[in-house]
């Protein structure tokens, strides 16, 4: 069950868009843009206030990928894996980022809720690839030894 805070944030985004079935994808986004995630039962109770099913909801919001049911780490990586990343080799910078951080195919975000790993088709960068992206951040023609480095940067650990 979802703190009470959650709600009343979900109620400040609902009112500035109004309680409208077309209000859906943009509170959507700005609740994952506050939590780094879609909480369902949050879902649940948005589609109640602006008047739509449930289901219509998640129908929505399974639709895009954009839109993500599992928490997040504080810092979304997403290692790209597009064809001019993969051909230029951004597995090896996977295999990297899983390795350091005990993650895998199967498990994305580390215990400590620090990092999220995931791959994306394209980050629209392919002049720089491979390309990773650290929430809002691009970093290119990434290595796997730069995705240690930058491991230990965003951890504070880096000796420089």
């Amino acid at each position: 069950m979802l703190d009470e805070c959650y709600y009343k944030k979900a109620d400040e985004i609902i009112a500035g868009y109004g309680k409208k079935p077309s209000s859906l994808i943009p509170i959507m986004q700005d609740i994952q843009a506050e939590y780094r995630y879609l909480p369902g039962e949050l879902l649940t109770y948005v589609a109640k206030q602006i008047g739509i099913s449930e289901s219509k909801a998640y129908s929505v919001a399974t639709f895009y990928e954009n839109f993500s049911f599992e928490e997040k780490g504080k810092y979304v990586i997403k290692v790209c894996d597009g064809t001019a990343c993969h051909v230029r080799k951004s597995a090896p910078i996977l295999e990297a980022f899983q390795k350091e951080l005990g993650l895998s195919a199967k498990k994305h975000t580390t215990d400590d809720m620090l990092f999220t790993v995931e791959t994306v088709s394209c980050l629209g960068a392919c002049g720089l690839a491979p390309t990773v992206m650290v929430n809002e951040e691009v970093h290119p023609k990434m290595t796997p030894e730069a995705a240690l480095d930058l491991i230990h940067e965003l951890r504070g650990d880096r000796n420089d």
